[in-house]
């Protein structure tokens, strides 16, 4: 039985949290580290390979919103264990099935795990914790993104390498396993929604203020994906091919500092930092746009690290505030909201490449900044805070 949320932060239940969003990171990125290893497994081409990554994102897409909606009633602990649940059972099948359709629809179900998950953590740590420290909860949830892109990617690629990929997913599996121990000991169960009170997603969409959070969102994460996606080819042109390992490990530290400022300032200033990242971020991206030296690209991925590590949290808090009681209705579209703007950004981003070259990509991101700017200002920083 849930108690009265505590006056302090519940650390190894939000760490929990946590490992959770870490472990779910890591098994939609980990088929990008190791494509080679996993084409010449299945006997299959790198660009196949690659749909894993698709196949997952496309499982988040279509099942967030009904699922989350679906599920307003039930108890959250049990919901949540059902979602970490499925990263065990579908890694597990990732790492042993010899069919590439078979692992094909397990990276989908993975992606409808990821879905619900991501759909329940923001609105999971803010009911842990009391009102005033809602933010700071939500960014130390939120911190297994970064240190999964950071640290866990880079690990999870070089014991694939070293052991085989299989082994790499087969020892997420055993992680996941770990952690729902670990959730049913340090993590709280709360009632789900009263009959009576659960909100259909268009209801909860018009509420005040939630609309221009996910546009916000839309626009920033597509701006971040265009470049993200493309950071090869990006670089290359700038020849430093041999450097995106270096680089995006710049961009990982950078977006840990970032997660730790967030967190620590996002109670009293959540719309000083979401129009500050989105400024710095634009800043970022005209220094990417006109570096011409290698030291200039890294200042630029570093601004960038900076600026995107904390957004899921400042979102998320956001939507959260935004939406009150059905904090998990809208926690689910800006999971949608988000997986469209990965999808867009490939899509986007291969576009420029083609047609206007890499140089364009970094230029590209300015006008999608501007809407973002825009939409802050106008209705997050007036509608959503009060600041002190």
């Amino acid at each position: 039985m849930a108690q009265n949320p505590p006056d302090r932060l519940p650390m190894a239940g939000l760490l929990a949290l946590a490992a959770a969003g870490f472990i779910t990171i890591l098994t939609e990125t980990l088929p990008a580290g190791l494509l080679p290893q996993i084409a010449q497994g299945l006997h299959i081409s790198q660009a196949m390979a690659g749909q894993l990554v698709t196949v997952y994102a496309l499982g988040s897409l279509v099942a967030a919103i009904p699922l989350t909606g679906a599920t307003q009633h039930w108890r959250r602990r049990p919901l949540l264990l059902a979602a970490i649940s499925g990263f065990a059972v579908v890694n597990l099948v990732t790492g042993f099935s010899t069919s590439f359709v078979v692992i094909m629809v397990a990276r989908f179900l993975a992606g409808v795990s990821a879905g619900l998950l991501w759909a329940l953590l923001a609105g999971y740590a803010s009911r842990m914790v009391a009102p005033r420290l809602q933010g700071r909860a939500i960014a130390v949830a939120m911190v297994g993104t970064p240190l999964a892109l950071s640290v866990g990617l880079p690990a999870g690629t070089l014991l694939g390498v070293l052991v085989g990929w299989r082994v790499s997913f087969a020892i997420m599996s055993g992680l996941t396993l770990l952690l729902i121990g670990w959730t049913c000991l340090a993590v709280p169960d709360f009632p789900g929604a009263r009959k009576g009170q659960a909100a259909s997603p268009g209801r909860v969409l018009a509420m005040p203020g939630l609309l221009p959070v996910l546009i916000v969102t839309l626009s920033f994460v597509l701006a971040h994906n265009i470049l993200y996606t493309f950071i090869a080819p990006f670089l290359a042109r700038s020849g430093m091919a041999g450097q995106t390992d270096r680089v995006l490990l710049a961009f990982g530290m950078a977006a840990l500092g970032s997660i730790w400022v967030t967190g620590v300032h996002i109670d009293r200033w959540l719309a000083r930092l979401t129009l500050g990242s989105i400024l710095l971020f634009a800043v970022a991206a005209l220094v990417l746009a006109i570096a011409a030296t290698p030291v200039a690209v890294y200042g630029g991925v570093v601004l960038w690290g900076l600026a995107f590590g904390g957004a899921a949290t400042l979102f998320q808090t956001a939507s959260a505030r935004a939406a009150g009681p059905h904090a998990d209705v809208a926690q689910s579209m800006v999971v949608t909201v988000w997986n469209l703007a990965i999808a867009g950004g490939g899509l986007a981003g291969g576009l420029i490449l083609d047609g206007l070259g890499a140089k364009a990509l970094a230029w590209s991101l300015l006008p999608l900044l501007a809407v973002a700017m825009t939409f802050a200002r106008v209705e997050i920083s007036e509608r959503l805070t009060v600041e002190v």
